[in-house]
């Protein structure tokens, strides 16, 4: 009897002991200052990158030397000029204003497409992304390179532009010089600075400045377009329309077409055997996210805009003939643009998701460990099933990404409606906000983990 109420009352202690605890604990969590300095590391990665995006927000509004800002303002009409108008929202209005990051990210961008599919092809580049991290270093290091050359051509190709709209003050080496090197170091520093963001922020790096640049661009562009629009009926059905494809694009991202994985049975010592245990193999139904749509805009803004910018002349010659041909062929809308931003768009699903998932390496791993899909061989069966399977779900979301991309493209030219936010904008902002927001959880959820093997290993 004793023995029982002794054991009562330990317990009673204890209870009592755990509910002071977590009142002080709550009491803690509900002090601003304890929960900052719990999750500094959060803190300081969020304030790293507030602190990188308001940098880049000011250096958006530095002029290069030499520009006439009142012909500049009369050049860029979204009707007229649609190439530079998707060009401004990506540089967040910097190509408008022509400061020295008017390039954007988008040298970076083409770079990073050609150093990848090169390493597709080339087999020094290929064993180079088996090294690991100094095998990574040296494409970066490429990448960087190829930047710079692209950044350059550019610059000099935007700068020789602004002569023939007679957009500048001055002409020949007094403007080219200034110019062109404002904006190679205007580029190269949007690359440093997604890299700083990559490595000491939060979420990936360049899809975060395109995320800023497309919010700063939206409220210009939205009183742009509402003001163009006679019927008042119309812009509550857009409102319902774009809450509804985000709500579509939310769904999709978040899909997943879980493959089950067995183990196989275990014996220990004697008779004592393990539990078969049961597993999925998780694939995304878009697993490329929303690099397709980035890189598919991109290579098909830069003909177009060189086009605009060194086409347009009375006098063309022959040359410039060709870049207003093309200018003109690939006008948002139209069959040949929208053929072509559909098969680049699936080019590139396809391509990505070749590069982020190879069925061979995973059929072999679970082979490695004893795994095994129900009904499914392993090795070489493993491999083709799993081939298979993602070419089905690649195919899905390549059209997916397709209808979202030309879907307000094929509107505005079928109601003559000017549509403010493209479908590309509109993608890379709600993967990139549902990207930032599972990274935040991750952090919080390593705090979680780390506190609680901190209180097994006090008690």
């Amino acid at each position: 009897m004793l023995n029982k109420l002794s054991k009562l009352l330990v317990v009673a202690s204890r209870s009592k002991i755990v509910s002071k605890q977590s009142t002080t604990n709550s009491n803690r969590s509900l002090n601003p200052i304890a929960f900052i300095r719990k999750y500094d590391e959060l803190w300081n990665r969020m304030l790293f990158l507030i602190g990188a995006l308001i940098v880049y927000r000011l250096g958006s509004h530095i002029p290069v030397p030499g520009i006439n800002p009142v012909a500049l303002a009369d050049f860029f009409n979204p009707e007229n000029n649609p190439f530079l108008g998707m060009f401004n929202v990506f540089s967040g209005g910097a190509l408008e204003r022509m400061s020295i990051m008017a390039l954007g990210i988008m040298p970076y961008i083409s770079a990073s497409i050609v150093v990848q599919m090169m390493s597709a092809v080339i087999p020094s580049l290929e064993a180079l992304k088996k090294e690991g991290e100094a095998g990574r270093r040296t494409l970066s290091k490429y990448t960087r390179q190829g930047t710079l050359a692209l950044a350059f051509v550019e610059a000099i190709a935007m700068s020789t532009g602004l002569i023939v709209q007679g957009m500048t003050l001055t002409t020949g080496l007094q403007f080219y010089l200034p110019a062109v090197t404002s904006l190679v170091a205007g580029s190269m520093f949007l690359m440093w600075l997604g890299e700083q963001i990559t490595e000491r922020g939060i979420g990936n790096g360049i899809s975060m400045l395109i995320f800023a640049s497309i919010i700063a661009s939206m409220p210009t562009m939205i009183s742009a377009a509402s003001s163009r629009l006679d019927n008042p009926l119309v812009v509550p059905i857009f409102i319902v329309l774009g809450i509804a494809v985000t709500a579509a694009i939310v769904f999709v991202e978040r899909a997943q077409r879980r493959i089950p994985v067995n183990y196989a049975q275990k014996q220990q010592e004697g008779r004592k055997v393990y539990a078969q245990q049961q597993s999925h193999l998780p694939l995304k139904l878009n697993m490329a996210g929303v690099i397709p749509a980035i890189f598919a805009s991109s290579l098909l803004m830069l003909p177009a805009s060189l086009g605009q910018w060194a086409g347009s002349n009375a006098n063309p010659t022959a040359f410039q003939t060709v870049l207003q041909n093309i200018s003109l062929a690939l006008h948002p809308g139209n069959p040949l643009y929208l053929l072509i931003f559909s098969v680049l768009i699936i080019f590139f699903c396809y391509f990505y998701t070749a590069l982020m998932f190879n069925p061979k390496e995973v059929a072999e791993n679970l082979k490695r460990s004893g795994a095994y899909i129900p009904g499914i061989r392993p090795g070489q069966q493993t491999k083709r099933y799993l081939d298979f399977v993602l070419n089905r779900l690649t195919f899905i979301g390549a059209m997916y990404m397709t209808v979202i991309c030309l879907m307000p493209m094929i509107m505005q030219s079928s109601f003559h409606v000017h549509i403010p936010l493209g479908g590309t904008s509109l993608l890379i902002t709600v993967v990139v906000l549902m990207d930032f927001i599972a990274q935040v959880q991750a952090h919080l959820m390593t705090h979680q983990y780390h506190d609680q093997k901190l209180i097994k290993s006090s008690q």
